[in-house]
């Protein structure tokens, strides 16, 4: 028998360095929210926070292009998050702040515990550091060439082409995400969570006992890692913006932001309830975290790792993480400006919530990638809400004012009543699908209950009933029992549908103990409008403006620093034949190629998949840098690079010879 008695979950902290697109809505918010929803529907205590985080790098950067201060683009942000996921009905005990008092009292706490503890390690290490801004470059601070697909843009903490989670030092080509200069290595002292003994100890048993309650994909990324073999994480970051790290005379240095960040969903606990303990530290309590896949090594490694290592909370039971939502076949974009953001919605289509909470629900990316287009999102409101739902309640409504003044008509026979015993059966599959975290095939359910609603009334057709003899009796059989299943339906609504449930409940003035025989009810009115061509027009020219006003003119890279004769001449560049290549397992970026350069067969790896099949490319000759130092990447040896050019639109071209030339024939 289970001893869960509260139920702890959480939502992942969005960066206040922007408002919150339909992306990270479908992702964590809205499944986070119609779970909650549920739990509390079925008589369960539930406690729901999340808040903003706002000590992250891009926020720093982003201010540092407005010339203002981090704490002013926190402000903003904040207001737009929080005022937009409270108009569109998340229903959060508390939405805190990062940068609150109890926060930063919160997380020096921890850190303070685990340093006395002695769990950290402190490390005197060459850090990357930009001469010219006269600061030692964190994380998001660095980018470069990613080491497992291979792309160019991979941030120092992860690459968000592969997603792979990775340190500074991994990038390739690293450089300033200040000045564009290449950084050099500079001494500092830092404070390292031992995550390779943690492993050993403790995460790796962990997880492997995850393997049938996480869904698979959140458990594959995980032995990918721990597969990898963890490594020793800085905690600590040479900046001035952030939570200050509590070591007495260490100043200048503050808490790695996944440190100090999911802390948030502790301070945000005590912020509310002074029994915060029996949330985080009672084992009665189930502690669930929702989030996008890009957040998973976080809550699945450093979060429980720290929990561990501190001794007192409790470790997440699941962590439903989500997939990528995409728009109009395209990956959303903050930087180009690629989406559909929650307060322009809300703005565009004023009192539409359950109608975006309705499409997002359809289509969430629960196990893989998914597309949110306009024109989907008009032809589910239209077909599904406006013509099942909205239909049925409608005639339902009207029919019960026209036969009976609006007075719900008695059903002594209880005739019809098996139809009540299958909504009920379908309330019940609802239930074990949202345990399950199967919101779209909930939803699907629910709307089974309005598909049921409408054959019924279609079937009996009171319409034509009300004519025959003892037709008046008959007819309030069949409106006693459609109006039953509307009230079903308005209860069951509620996790997926809050502003809807809240509509159908006024209309038929339902009570807490039920719809009852002789009540009265109001008026009908539309649950829901058609969405006119006109609407989706008017959306999809904004997508077009928006890509418009942020499209610029082809940069051209800026040509690097002069380099003497003796520093080129030490480039060995042959002519190579590719004369094998395939895809590398599981990395969706790279090539594995077999070169032939005259004096021997190399393999090489090229992050250039999205560019070129691999059939195509046998007999292709190509520039090869053959005196490259060797590179492992994904457990095979890279023995060189192929040259390519690359547009103002990131479209690659072989540097190729004209006519053919002999395999490794010197290019000079």
């Amino acid at each position: 028998m289970s001893t869960i008695k509260k139920h702890l979950v959480t939502c992942a902290l969005p960066y206040a360095n922007g408002p919150l697109h339909i992306g990270h809505i479908a992702g964590c918010f809205l499944p986070s929210d119609i779970y909650v929803r549920h739990l509390r529907n079925a008589g369960k205590e539930v406690l729901f926070v999340c808040g903003t985080d706002e000590h992250g790098v891009p926020i720093t950067l982003k201010a540092k292009k407005q010339g203002v201060t981090p704490q002013d683009v926190v402000d903003v942000n904040y207001k737009i998050i929080s005022e937009s996921l409270d108009k569109w009905g998340i229903d959060f005990d508390n939405f805190s702040r990062t940068t609150k008092p109890i926060h930063h009292e919160t997380a020096r706490d921890f850190f303070k515990t685990l340093y006395d503890k002695g769990v950290f390690i402190e490390e005197v290490t060459e850090q990357f550091y930009d001469e010219e801004s006269n600061q030692f470059l964190a994380d998001r601070y660095l980018t470069g060439e990613c080491p497992n697909c291979g792309k160019d843009g991979a941030y120092g903490d992860q690459c968000e082409s592969c997603g792979r989670t990775l340190s500074p030092s991994e990038l390739i080509n690293p450089k300033s995400a200040l000045t564009g200069n290449v950084p050099i290595r500079k001494a500092t002292t830092n404070w390292f969570l031992p995550l390779d003994t943690l492993q050993t100890d403790f995460l790796n048993d962990w997880v492997a006992s995850k393997k049938d309650v996480w869904k698979a994909h959140v458990y594959g990324q995980c032995m990918s890692w721990l597969n990898d073999g963890l490594k020793p994480r800085a905690m600590t970051r040479d900046l001035d913006w952030g939570v200050p790290v509590p070591i007495d005379g260490v100043e200048g240095k503050v808490m790695y932001v996944w440190f100090d960040a999911p802390i948030g969903y502790i301070s945000a606990t005590k912020e509310i309830r002074e029994d915060w303990k029996d949330w985080w530290q009672n084992e009665e309590t189930e502690l669930t975290h929702f989030l996008g896949k890009d957040n998973i090594v976080f809550h699945t490694i450093i979060f429980p790792a720290m929990l561990k290592a501190h001794g007192d909370f409790n470790l997440p039971t699941y962590v439903p993480a989500n997939e990528f939502l995409n728009l109009e076949g395209q990956k959303l974009s903050t930087s180009r400006n690629h989406a559909v953001w929650l307060h322009e919605y809300l703005e565009d289509f004023p009192g539409k919530e359950d109608e975006l909470r309705y499409v997002l629900t359809s289509i969430m990316p629960e196990s893989k990638d998914s597309d949110f287009s306009w024109a989907d999102y008009q032809a589910r409101v239209n077909n599904e809400l406006v013509a099942i739902l909205g239909n049925w309640v409608n005639r339902v409504m009207v029919l019960t004012h026209k036969y009976f003044e609006g007075v719900v008509p008695s059903n002594e026979n209880q005739a019809d009543y098996d139809m009540l015993a299958t909504a009920n059966q379908s309330v019940e599959n609802i239930y074990n699908l949202v345990q399950q975290f199967k919101f779209r095939d909930a939803l699907s359910e629910l709307m089974s209950i309005a598909r049921l609603g409408n054959k019924y009334l279609q079937d009996t057709a009171p319409w034509h009933a009300i004519k025959e003899e003892n037709g008046e009796q008959r007819v309030r059989e069949i409106l006693n029992v459609s109006l039953q299943l509307l009230a079903l339906f308005s209860k069951t609504c509620s996790a997926f549908l809050p502003h809807t449930s809240v509509k159908l409940k006024e209309m038929l003035n339902l009570k807490e103990s039920g719809l009852m025989a002789g009540q009265q009810v109001n008026k009908a009115s539309l649950l829901f409008d058609k969405i006119e061509d006109e609407d989706i027009l008017k959306q999809k020219e904004k997508l077009e403006n928006q890509a418009k006003d942020n499209a610029v003119a082809p940069a051209i890279e800026p040509i690097k620093p002069t380099i003497t004769f003796d520093d080129f001449s030490k480039l060995d560049f042959r002519v190579g034949t590719i004369i094998e290549a395939q895809k590398v397992p599981k990395a969706d970026k790279l090539l594995q190629l077999l070169v032939d350069i005259g004096l021997e067969k190399r393999t090489i790896l090229s992050g250039i998949a999205e560019h070129f099949q691999p059939e195509d490319l046998i007999g292709k000759q190509a520039v090869v840098v053959t005196n490259l130092a060797p590179r492992k990447m994904r457990g095979v040896e890279s023995n060189g690079m192929l040259l390519m050019a690359e547009n103002t639109e990131g479209k690659l071209v072989f540097v190729e010879p004209v006519g053919g030339i002999e395999p490794g024939s010197i290019v000079r």
